[in-house]
Order: C-alpha cells, then sequence, then structure tokens
C-alpha cells in the first residue's frame, strides 16, 4: 500500500537517501544539481516556510519518494517551483509520480500561486514525459535562482 503525506523530521534521511541514490543512478552531476543541495540532509526544515511543502511516499512505512513545492527564489511571489521530485525504481510506473505532482500543485492552487516552474536534465526523458502530461510546457530559458545551474530543460504550468 502506497501513502503520501508531508515529511517529518524522521524522514530526513530516508528521502535525503533517495534523492542522491536516484541522482547517483541517473548519473546526474554532483555540483550545480540538488545533489549538492544543503538543505538535502534536512528537508522537513527547508519546507517549513509559510507556502512550502515536502511530501513523501511511503510503501509499508519506508519512504520510497518525495516532491515538493516551494516559493520560486528570486521570483514573484505568485511563482513556485516543483522541487525535488525523485522515486525509487520500485515506485515507478505506479501513477505515484502523477499522483505526487497533483498534489504538489493543488498545494500551491491553496497558498495562491498562479504559475509553477520546474527545471530537470535533458536525459531525464520520463520525467518530462509526466511534466507534458499533466499539463507542463517548455520554456526557452531559466527562471529564478535555484543554483542548480547544469539544469537546462525548463518548464512551467500555470495554475
Amino acid at each position: 500500500m502506497l501513502s503520501i503525506r508531508e515529511i517529518r523530521e524522521e524522514d530526513n534521511p530516508a528521502i535525503a537517501t533517495v534523492i542522491r541514490s536516484v541522482l547517483i543512478e541517473l548519473g546526474v552531476p554532483k555540483v550545480g544539481t540538488a545533489y549538492a543541495d544543503p538543505e538535502l540532509d534536512t528537508l522537513n526544515k527547508a519546507y517549513e516556510g509559510e507556502r512550502a511543502c515536502y511530501f513523501v511516499v511511503e510503501q509499508e512505512g519506508r519512504v520510497i519518494g518525495g516532491a515538493g513545492i516551494s516559493p520560486l527564489a528570486g521570483e514573484q511571489p505568485n511563482i513556485c517551483e516543483l522541487q525535488k521530485m525523485y522515486f525509487l525504481p520500485q515506485a515507478r510506473g505506479l501513477g505515484v509520480g502523477e499522483k505526487m505532482i497533483h498534489q504538489c500543485l493543488e498545494f500551491a492552487r491553496t497558498n495562491h500561486y498562479e504559475l509553477c516552474y520546474i527545471e530537470t536534465l535533458p536525459y531525464m526523458k520520463a520525467a518530462q514525459k509526466l511534466y507534458r502530461k499533466v499539463g507542463f510546457s517548455y520554456i526557452d530559458g531559466p527562471m529564478g535562482n535555484t543554483g542548480h545551474t547544469t539544469c537546462n530543460v525548463w518548464l512551467t504550468k500555470p495554475l
């Protein structure tokens, strides 16, 4: 049984391990990506702010993925970012990613965001396919100040 819920402090080590293992699996550079984000080991703290939330997906009590919404740094307050959406292999192909995106976007709408931004890498084709399926469109350049200098595929979705 899979369940989606808000992150708790005790989830920090598990979700950090999930994110790093997926990034390594995909061959993502460790610099200029989520791998190097300083808050990765304390995600619950990073999403304590107003209008921010991180959700984890659990299977039989084990965290197997997650995703979050937060204001997009360096942008207007009506723009959010879908962040750190990663799933272990056993969570893939079950519709969990789509459910997680809908959960995040509902949170964004409830918190009065009008546009959601996401960035990824060119070879993350499955992720891009999912983003397009739920209504994200490609844009020509980055927005905000994410610090993810190697992510060079950008998408947005009006909310």
